[in-house]
């Protein structure tokens, strides 16, 4: 489990779990149960005592001494019970108190010694109720049923075996299994308390890696989304550097006008990508949306895209049949935005010198349709290298926007891209197009 704090133990591997452990576990994953049950063996050792651990088993080891001394006076002032019998209860005490130190070891094997030691032995009767209640906090319920009831049923034979001298039987065989049920309730008790305390634990554990992760997913999605909008700014400002340039190593005798706006078209392309770069540098430097910079473009900019691309050189009939631009909402816009460029781009470099016509039309309710077609280029077009994943961009920024898109060759040779995105009622986003509107595959 991701998030564990330095120090904690790994979680027990299945094969190495012991078969106690397969009483109720409610919610507690696997890598709790080695924290409950701090006995559980790893990899043939034992987990060493800590602090806490030492101070409670001396106390444990104390108490059963305590217990012992009491029960041994009471022995001694009996004058029914052999000074044989009392020296060998006495005995036989001394070695449960001592036992009293195998209890995190084994729990359930204890707890059973201890019961069978107090028929024979008074002295015992401390360090058996520390080992039935250690068997309550480590072991599921069952286990502790099954001892602790076994015990229940004795006390009636111990005490007729071994009569108090002060009290009744029956009041003494009632306050036995009394003493024997609080035992068991309260170490029950500490055993659902360690329960939740480590549930929680794990689940606050889980909530913090969990937390993380869905972090480090939207600063991935972020950085993506940053990633597809380089792509779709630098491609065209760079086509137009690399379409100009060319221009000009083809063409040295062109005549010093052409000349001199080709290079203000190179000057202002590289102006404006080095400042587009530089803003999205900014974005991932800060690793958030930087709102100081230049407004995103929408749908109202794309008469400027076209003007720009024929100042350029390059032939493009816009067929423009949104009334108010500014009505889309912006997403949609953008993304409009974004299929035309990239399809003005893709045109000028595997189609240079043919006319590319742009259309787009849609109102609110009926979505926006995008179409960038352009015929097949005459003669012989040089190679551009290029990976596609400008259009992959494109289909998923218009299947994130609700809507789809598709391109494809035209009957004709040309290739054309068309795309539909939604546009609600009243400037929302409609998820589902009406019958017939998506953007069929020329």
């Amino acid at each position: 489990m991701s998030g564990d704090k330095a120090g904690r133990s790994s979680p027990v591997p299945a094969e190495q779990t012991p078969a106690l452990f397969t009483g109720p576990r409610w919610f507690i994953p696997s890598a709790l149960l080695h924290e409950l049950d701090p006995d559980t063996t790893r990899a043939g050792r034992r987990p060493r005592r800590t602090a806490r651990d030492w101070i409670v088993d001396f106390s444990c080891f104390l108490l059963a001494v305590l217990v012992g001394v009491l029960a041994a006076e009471a022995i001694n002032d009996n004058p029914r019970v052999p000074l044989g019998l009392v020296v060998l209860d006495q005995v036989i005490g001394a070695l449960a108190c001592a036992a009293v130190w195998l209890r995190r070891r084994w729990p359930l094997g204890l707890a059973v010694a201890l019961t069978a030691v107090t028929v024979v032995s008074d002295t015992a009767g401390g360090a058996g109720a520390i080992a039935l209640f250690t068997l309550a906090v480590h072991r599921p319920f069952r286990y502790v049923a099954w001892v602790g009831g076994t015990g229940a049923a004795m006390a009636p034979l111990i005490y007729w075996l071994r009569p108090d001298p002060d009290l009744p039987y029956l009041v003494t065989v009632v306050l036995a299994v009394l003493l024997t049920v609080a035992i068991v309730g309260w170490g029950m008790f500490v055993r659902s308390k360690r329960q939740l305390m480590l549930s929680l634990r794990d689940r606050a554990r889980r909530a913090e890696t969990e937390a993380r992760l869905r972090a480090e997913q939207a600063q991935r999605l972020a950085r993506e989304a940053i990633a597809r909008e380089m792509h779709d700014v630098l491609a065209h400002r760079l086509t137009l550097l690399s379409v100009h340039a060319g221009a000009l190593e083809f063409r040295p005798d062109a005549p010093p006008a052409e000349t001199a706006r080709a290079a203000g078209v190179i000057r202002e392309s590289a102006h404006e990508a080095l400042q587009d770069l530089r803003e999205i540098i900014g974005v991932l430097r800060a690793a958030e949306p930087d709102d100081t910079g230049r407004p995103q473009p929408t749908l109202a900019a794309l008469d400027t895209l076209v003007a720009e691309c024929r100042e350029a050189g390059m032939k493009v009939s816009l067929h423009h049949r949104v009334t108010d631009p500014a009505a889309v909402p912006s997403a949609v816009g953008r993304t409009a935005y974004r299929i035309a460029q990239e399809g003005l781009t893709n045109a000028r470099k595997h189609a240079p010198g043919t006319e590319v016509t742009v259309s787009v039309t849609g109102a609110p309710g009926d979505g926006l349709a995008v179409t960038v077609r352009n015929p097949s280029p005459e003669g012989e077009v040089p190679p551009v290298p290029g990976s596609g994943q400008g259009l992959i961009g494109l289909t998923e920024r218009a299947t994130l926007a609700g809507g789809g898109l598709e391109h494809g060759y035209t009957r004709e040779g040309g290739f054309e891209v068309r795309a539909w995105l939604p546009w609600g009622p009243h400037g929302t986003a409609r998820h589902r197009p009406p019958a017939g509107s998506g953007p069929p595959c020329a």
